[in-house]
């Protein structure tokens, strides 16, 4: 029994090293990371998988590799655990370079050799303004109910609803100008979820050909579908 267990702890820790070949390298340099096992990840179904890993000792460099079909949201993350600091980028095929310090992991590292995450980024920049935002609305919402200033309460709740309309907006009108771009179907699938199917439609109808036969553009479109049929 316990060589049976030996055996199989074995071809786990192999099935996890970062000899594998794939279509897709990830590497780079964690500045200040003197031992740790890093973890490439991405979503299956809705499961978080991981497809890689490497334990790095003495310095910051490490590789990671995956097979990519198509574009889709991987995580770099610190044994596995993505709810603590973790780096989201776009995958694809190719090498994508990533170097960040861990002192601030996660919170800006530079990504290069993907075009999805460059186009990604620059729709993160405005929309960390509208997370801004909305942590503010909280806390103004928390100081309105604790002084009891009913009137206060109502006109934060519309100051956050017309707030909630222009990142619906801009979130929408980001799609719709990338829509050469899987950005825009993960967009509609991650930030849109709860918007009128309308909206979500008009976004789906502008997709590319390629974007549409996508991962994220399968999924936004099997989306689309089963609130459609829900409605009927």
């Amino acid at each position: 029994m316990r060589k049976i267990i030996a055996i199989y702890l074995i071809l786990m820790l192999a099935a996890c090293s970062s000899k594998k070949e794939g279509n897709m390298i990830v590497q780079g340099n964690i500045k200040g990371l003197k031992k740790g096992t890093l973890y490439l990840q991405k979503m299956k179904d809705t499961l978080l998988i991981s497809v890689d890993s490497v334990k790095v000792f003495g310095a910051g460099a490490f590789k990671l590799t995956d097979n990519v079909e198509s574009p889709v949201i991987y995580y770099l993350t610190f044994d596995g655990n993505t709810t603590d600091k973790r780096i989201l980028f776009f995958g694809n095929k190719g090498t994508i370079t990533i170097n960040d310090n861990i002192e601030v992991f996660g919170i800006a590292p530079e990504i290069t050799g993907s075009e999805n995450q460059t186009i990604f980024n620059n729709f993160l920049k405005i929309n960390n303004g509208f997370n801004n935002q909305n942590l503010e609305f909280i806390k103004q919402d928390f100081e309105a109910k604790k002084s009891q200033n009913v009137n206060l309460q109502e006109q934060i709740r519309k100051d956050y609803n017309r707030m909630v309309r222009r990142r619906y907006l801009f979130t929408t009108n980001f799609a719709l100008a990338n829509s050469d771009s899987d950005v825009a179907p993960y967009l509609a699938l991650t930030e849109l979820y709860n918007a009128n199917i309308k909206l979500l439609d008009t976004i789906n109808k502008s997709l590319t050909p390629k974007v549409k036969a996508s991962d994220y553009g399968k999924r936004l479109d099997k989306f689309i579908e089963e609130i459609k049929s829900k409605e009927k």
